[in-house]
């Protein structure tokens, strides 16, 4: 039985890279302590995909629903019904993966802020929590966040890089973080790895955001360069250095952060046999 237990709150497990060993990638993540994985929804077919996934391992998977603002032009107001009926489903914990990125504009920023706000109204009629994504978008993500603040208090912004002022302004509206290998960085993570110790230990969770951002502190590093779930305890480390936190403290408070936020509950089957991992019930 490993020794710690992590909740990975965002993994983008539909990926194409991992069609080729998708339950091997599973299996090194029960090894590593993952207990539990959010699939991130990114589209309406990827919400779809992510949640299939999660029925074949509902011991283990869970599925967001939503349109990353990459897509926000995919997604008409005539498609509300349906993200609304996906995020409806029982194995789906959180709306998302919503928000903005001007960073690269893939969507017109008038496009990303609809789509954005279409979200917010159905995560809130829906009573579930969002899963949010911001990046070079800040001022006009506050804004809008500020018009919803009871979504805002209900959500977590994944992936999150930013310095400290951003930090507080998020904390101000009530807001969880999501920290990833960002902080294992050392070229780009200096901010982050700053800011990190402010933000409040309730508030705080980890996540892979695989395949991407694999952790620059991995050694050796895998040949594929592809982040995995299995990565996360990289994370967790990396993380509790910047805090000054041991990883058992660190990864005991995130595992219940994640719980509790997205209402997970983990649980051995004693029955069987009380050695076994934690899974998802």
């Amino acid at each position: 039985m490993t020794a710690l237990t992590l909740v990975d709150i965002g993994a983008n497990l539909g990926h194409d890279s991992f069609d080729a060993d998708r339950e091997a990638v599973l299996e090194r993540a029960r090894a590593a302590g993952v207990a539990a994985l959010i699939v991130t929804g990114s589209s309406l077919d990827d919400t779809e995909k992510a949640i299939a996934l999660a029925r074949r391992h509902p011991e283990m998977l869970r599925a967001t629903a939503g349109v990353h603002p990459h897509h926000a032009a995919s997604l008409p107001d005539s498609d509300s019904g349906r993200l609304a009926a996906l995020l409806a489903d029982p194995i789906v914990v959180a709306a998302g993966e919503c928000g903005l990125d001007y960073f690269r504009n893939f969507s017109p920023p008038a496009e990303q802020r609809r789509a954005f706000e279409l979200q917010l109204r159905i995560a809130s009629d829906a009573g579930k929590p969002l899963f949010l994504h911001q990046r070079d978008a800040h001022a006009d993500f506050m804004a809008m966040l500020r018009a919803h603040p009871q979504a805002a208090a209900r959500s977590v912004l994944h992936c999150f890089t930013g310095g400290a002022q951003e930090l507080a302004d998020c904390l101000a509206l009530g807001l969880s973080v999501g920290i990833t290998g960002w902080i294992c960085d050392e070229r780009r993570g200096q901010e982050l790895r700053e800011a990190a110790p402010r933000v409040p230990l309730e508030r705080l969770m980890i996540e892979t955001d695989a395949p991407y951002l694999l952790p620059r502190t991995l050694h050796p590093k895998p040949a594929h360069r592809r982040n995995e779930p299995a990565f996360l305890p990289a994370v967790l480390a990396e993380a509790a250095r910047c805090r000054g936190e041991t990883p058992e403290a660190l990864a005991v408070a995130t595992t219940a952060n994640a719980c509790r936020f997205f209402g997970l509950t983990l649980a051995r089957d004693l029955a069987a046999d009380p050695t076994m991992p934690l899974k998802l019930v």
